[in-house]
């Protein structure tokens, strides 16, 4: 039998091994147990009625998705500030029409938008400052009207305009939530390059080779000029083209999956979703 002070000293040890587990799994159980009391709660009826009239795209999913949607929606306006820009006074129809949107994007996933702060609203376009070094290391200012925008440091920026053609519309491919919040989701893991968190060795290593295939792809054919399902704007870089791409992956997954079927069972691995079987 070991002696006295050893079992002391191995209790010790136990009990702050225990105490720094705690601590650390503190914040993570207590945001876990809030947004569990937060999806018992019911669903808004006027909640409802905004997601009916507002978000077609709501009604095309399985009974158990649209039911997942909700409590996504719930947490997301829970959690997350929606902030007017411009004198815009933001309404529960604007947060609900935006929060579905972008809870399409966790519904398979779960968890968060680990980086989201706030997301902020103009009622139209905005314009944003640009800078360009040129030549000879001159610099050109210029101006960009954007329908949205995402930054790493927690904010997605969305024209309400745009939020609401986007969502009226389901099966477009144009659908600026989700090109944003897709942005939010590949910054997670640091600057936007197109390579949100889809796993690690292999299922990384997959994801790259046939994101960076599909890239050259799309490139080769709007060097031909040939139609086809990608926007030419994801051939703008990886950060764009995966954007884009879930754009359609989540509007037009039957036409995505037949002319790109590599493509789309790299997203459907990333969403953890198969809209094309809804």
């Amino acid at each position: 039998m070991p002696p006295v002070s050893a079992l002391v000293a191995l209790g010790v040890l136990v009990v702050v091994a225990v105490l720094v587990a705690a601590t650390l799994a503190g914040p993570a159980l207590a945001r876990l147990w809030r947004r569990q009391r937060i999806t018992q709660r019911p669903f808004p009826a006027a909640w409802r009625t905004i997601l009916r009239r507002r978000v077609p795209l709501a009604r095309e999913l399985p009974a158990a998705q649209q039911l997942r949607l909700k409590k996504r929606i719930q947490v997301l306006l829970a959690e997350v500030p929606f902030i007017g820009c411009a004198g815009l006074k933001v309404t529960d129809e604007m947060r609900v029409t935006i929060a579905a949107q972008a809870a399409l994007l966790l519904l398979g996933r779960g968890g968060s938008f680990g980086n989201l702060r706030e997301v902020l609203v103009y009622p139209g376009h905005f314009v944003v400052p640009r800078s360009e070094a040129g030549p000879g290391g001159v610099v050109h200012e210029g101006r960009d009207v954007l329908a949205g925008q995402s930054w790493q440091r927690g904010q997605v920026i969305v024209a309400w305009d745009a939020v609401r053609d986007g969502a009226a519309d389901p099966h477009d491919g144009a659908n600026v939530v989700v090109h944003e919040f897709a942005h939010q989701l590949d910054q997670d893991t640091g600057v936007a390059n197109g390579a949100p968190y889809v796993g690690r060795g292999a299922l990384q290593q997959a994801w790259a080779r046939v994101m960076g295939d599909e890239f050259q792809a799309l490139h080769a054919r709007l060097a031909r000029d040939e139609p086809g399902v990608l926007a030419p704007y994801a051939a703008t870089n990886a950060a764009e083209f995966f954007a884009v791409a879930s754009e359609h992956f989540f509007e037009q997954p039957a036409a995505l999956a037949a002319e790109r079927p590599a493509l789309y069972e790299q997203l459907k691995r990333c969403y953890r979703l198969d809209p094309a079987a809804w």
